[in-house]
């Protein structure tokens, strides 16, 4: 996985109480995402690097440590659903 990771171009988000709903168009796909991964997705935009959106994560949650294996494990999770470039 790259670096600092991207969302792909084109995803319809629907914001809800629980995170998001994120359409995929070109696959005719609907993902559902709690609102961590949700924060999680909306830091991939191409300049975060994978250790800040860890640290970015920690600071809006306010966590004792970096979640850095779950924000690597669910970067790997969307990246395989074609969610990250």
């Amino acid at each position: 996985m790259q670096d600092n990771p991207r969302q792909i171009e084109g995803l319809a988000v629907e914001e809800t109480d629980e995170g998001y709903i994120i359409y995929e168009p070109e696959k005719d796909r609907v993902h559902y995402l709690n609102a961590t991964a949700a924060l999680i997705l909306e830091l991939c935009n191409g300049t975060n690097s994978i250790a800040e959106i860890a640290n970015l994560v920690q600071e809006a949650y306010h966590l004792p440590d970096t979640p850095a294996q779950t924000v690597q494990d669910t970067l790997t999770q969307m990246r395989d659903e074609g969610l990250l470039q």
